[in-house]
């Protein structure tokens, strides 16, 4: 059968967020993208019931029986090694796994391990994964209450390439000795560990296959860097958050020639550290974001000539010495948000005419600095938000025609001016949220079919300006909180079924009819109509949302009593709810 069943080893999770939205806004459901366990397609397919046609194999019968029937087998190691990973993998998904079942999976040389965050894992659940023994690859017990003795119960497992244990605070410098046995490791992910210090590193030197490792949030590694010297292979290498790595901690990583992504967010560095990187010619992605390093660094920087992505978000960046950016002409990403940009300084962007990603949120800029801009066509993410960017500006930007994703949230846009903007047909996520965008400026945009993310929290739209939604069929996410809209309007909204996220809280005026007319949005997975009139009366219409996740009432005539009730009857998958 092979090993289609597998999950993909040698690839850390994607965590970056040089680019992502800030969640200021109280009341919002944006929080909730980043805690969902499933992708917002996975709701979507399952809330249009099962693909026309398609017959379950035989494989996915078998699996289903099993798993109902687990009491009754005790020992699957006569199974082709496939079926039983199937098998496991299916009662982790469904969070039927105990320590008991477990037990049935002893010696079935299963190759991937995933109990990451998953309730109960602790030494005595080491004991049975150790028996996989060498044909073991990936194991992740991250979250759980294992010791170090549980982790050297998997010395014997030599053959793993990735392993996965983050925040497992009841692992110390001891456990980690056992690291060094595992010198086939690939990938290795170690978040917020108190146990990697100066001494508990010294598990890492054996480790000359690393491809990636990942330290984020661990506090004492100061001092360990040294133990990374020899790992040439290493080309991912993530210190998010671990503020006690200074500048002389950098120069362990002047020979790692091989890296290609660098995260070093909210580090003691300066200048000095950043120097040390000069000789990483394959360095694509480097974060420096909240780290203490200024204009000067921009000249080392300027000579790694492989990056795409750079962050220094946050950073000591002024105008003076910017030019020295021109020789980034790979750069596809750019987050210059928080820091000393004035529209004198954009004139050096202009030569990066590869530049996908730009972030200036919270920059000193205005409408003069935007001409410097229009010739990025290659532009897809443009984040302008907390800026005196105004009506005049938005005309430098008609010509992007690639741009995907743009926020103008906070910023000095009117009405008059949202239809410079309204050619920019691959636009697939807007946010407005702005108090001097109303009904009218609404309308302008009616020609941007192809939207999937509108954000409209702070602008005054009425019922009236709600006939405009029916231009967005294809709305994923909307935001309608300005506080105009009322049960009249809703009825513009009840016909967007592919709405996951619908965020209407602070319209005073919303009652139970609301709930009434979006019972029919089935893929909704995220709800707030927190600040409403919404009372336990219209509790029942929400009982065909059978995919949301997500509910928040605040401020309503409701009961945590009844949201309680309804969730345990009718709605197996709501997981947050408030009030609780």
């Amino acid at each position: 059968m092979g090993s289609a069943c597998s999950r993909k080893r040698g690839q850390l999770a994607n965590e970056d967020v040089l680019y992502s939205a800030r969640f200021s806004k109280s009341g919002s459901f944006k929080w909730l993208l980043h805690t969902l366990p499933r992708s917002s397609s996975d709701v979507q397919r399952k809330a249009q019931g099962p693909v026309p046609g398609r017959r379950p194999s035989l494989v996915e019968l078998c699996v289903a029986k099993v798993r109902e029937d687990m009491s009754r087998y005790s020992d699957f190691s006569l199974l082709p090694r496939d079926l039983s990973q199937q098998i496991f993998n299916e009662l982790v998904e469904s969070s039927c796994l105990t320590e008991e079942s477990l037990g049935a999976f002893r010696d079935c040389a299963l190759q991937d391990i995933c109990l990451g965050e998953y309730p109960g894992v602790a030494d005595a659940w080491m004991e049975v994964v150790a028996t996989q023994g060498q044909s073991l690859l990936s194991v992740d017990i991250s979250c759980s209450d294992v010791t170090d003795s549980g982790l050297k119960l998997l010395k014997d497992c030599s053959g793993m390439q990735s392993l996965s244990c983050n925040f497992c605070d009841q692992i110390s410098e001891h456990g980690l000795e056992t690291l060094s046995g595992f010198s086939n490791l690939t990938s290795l992910s170690i978040k917020k560990c108190a146990a990697v210090s100066a001494e508990g590193a010294k598990a890492f030197a054996n480790l000359v296959n690393l491809v990636n490792l990942d330290l984020e949030r661990c506090p004492k590694i100061h001092g360990g860097l040294v133990h990374l010297k020899g790992l040439k292979k290493l080309e991912t290498l993530n210190m998010r958050y671990c503020n006690c790595i200074t500048d002389s901690d950098m120069k362990y990583l002047s020979d790692l020639t091989n890296l290609r992504e660098l995260q070093l967010s909210c580090c003691k560095i300066s200048d000095c550290g950043v120097s040390y990187l000069r000789g990483l010619s394959k360095l694509a992605h480097l974060n420096l974001e909240g780290c203490a390093v200024t204009t000067a660094c921009l000249e080392v920087i300027s000579g790694l000539a492989s990056l795409v992505l750079l962050n220094l978000s946050r950073c000591g960046i002024h105008d003076e010495g910017f030019e020295k950016m021109k020789g980034l002409v790979k750069l596809k990403a750019l987050n210059l948000g928080f820091n000393h940009i004035t529209d004198t300084s954009l004139v050096h962007l202009k030569d990066l005419i590869n530049l996908e990603c730009l972030n200036l949120d919270s920059c000193k800029i205005g409408d003069g600095g935007l001409v410097h801009l229009k010739g990025l066509l290659q532009l897809k993410s443009l984040e302008l938000s907390d800026t005196a960017v105004g009506s005049n500006g938005l005309r430098h930007l008609a010509g992007l025609r690639n741009l995907q994703s743009m926020n103008l949230s906070f910023t000095l846009v009117t009405d008059i001016s949202l239809k410079k903007i309204s050619g920019l047909s691959l636009l697939k996520s807007l946010n407005l949220d702005n108090h001097q965008i109303t009904d009218n400026g609404l309308a302008a945009l009616t020609s941007l079919t192809g939207l999937t993310h509108l954000d409209l929290f702070g602008a005054h739209i009425t019922d009236a300006g709600t006939s405009c939604l029916q231009y967005f069929k294809n709305l994923q996410s909307l935001e309608l909180c300005g506080g105009f809209i009322t049960d009249a309007g809703v009825k513009n909204i009840k016909d967007l079924k592919a709405l996951t996220l619908l965020n209407l809280s602070q319209n005073g005026n919303l009652t139970d009819k609301t709930l009434e007319l979006i019972s029919g949005l089935t893929a909704l997975v995220s709800l707030n109509v927190s600040n409403s009139r919404v009372s336990n009366s219209g509790l029942h219409h929400l009982k065909p949302l059978q995919n949301l996740r997500s509910l928040t009432l605040e401020s309503c005539r409701v009961t945590a009593t009844e949201i309680k009730k309804l969730q345990l009857a009718t709605l197996p998958n709501l997981v947050s709810v408030r009030p609780e």
